[in-house]
């Protein structure tokens, strides 16, 4: 049976100071024709971040010297990396680190201890939406225009009365989702699937984690932005 090519493979890192998950999930991705760095400190993993940028980032939440959400913070913070799919691994009470890591910007996160065939199917997921980039040139026919707000679909990129903001994969995904239809509304059952298709559930708390960082986003262009509406107790709609 011939090797694949390891230059298609996708990349990952993972990071986690506990050796035993390195080694053991290491070994199941690979198995997965994934090609996988390891690292086990957070600031020897910011200099392998922007020397070798991976297609995908598996992040312990506690760690020492940088935390995962500190680590994270650098991570959007350089446009050279920025748009990198993070995921959060985080320990059965992190509900808070949980929630703040959405805000700041991960892309998903997995409870420990978790099933690794969840983490192989999360990270397939998230591949696939950010594999929808293409190469830069205009199409009109993938413009969603509505009002100051413009999506280019083939690209993944908004702009904001003509500035770009600067969106994860998930977030681009929801707000796609919502603003399709002005005024109509959106559920969180509905967004789920928008962001992370029919085979993962996450909880209506990651759904409005991502909406309320999204507004954020929106905000520190225009501090006037009010154009995502929520209908508390069913969803989302945008306000053309």
């Amino acid at each position: 049976m011939p090797k694949p090519n390891t230059d298609l493979m996708p990349r990952l890192l993972l990071v986690d100071d506990d050796e035993n998950i390195l080694t053991s999930v290491k070994i199941a991705l690979e198995a997965e024709d994934f090609k996988v760095s390891v690292c086990s400190e957070s600031i020897k993993a910011v200099a392998m971040i922007k020397q070798n940028p991976p297609d995908a980032i598996i992040l312990d939440i506690k760690m020492p010297q940088l935390n995962g959400m500190e680590l994270l913070q650098k991570i959007r913070g350089d446009a050279s990396i920025s748009q990198t799919p993070v995921i959060f691994l985080t320990s059965k009470d992190d509900e808070v680190d949980e929630l703040m890591g959405l805000r700041m910007g991960a892309d998903d996160y997995i409870k420990k201890p978790f099933s690794q065939k969840l983490l192989i199917e999360r990270i397939k997921v998230l591949l696939r939406r950010q594999s929808v980039r293409k190469a830069p040139g205009a199409d009109n026919s993938s413009l969603i225009v509505r009002g100051d707000l413009t999506i280019d679909k083939a690209r993944h990129l908004c702009t904001w009365k003509g500035k770009h903001i600067e969106l994860t994969v998930t977030e681009y995904l929801l707000l796609e989702s919502i603003a399709q239809i002005p005024g109509h509304v959106k559920t969180r059952d509905q967004l789920m699937d928008a962001a992370y298709g029919e085979s993962i559930y996450v909880d209506d708390r990651t759904i409005d984690s991502h909406v309320k960082r999204l507004r954020k986003k929106f905000k520190e262009t225009d501090p006037d932005f009010s154009h995502i509406e929520t209908l508390y107790g069913v969803g989302y709609k945008f306000k053309e």
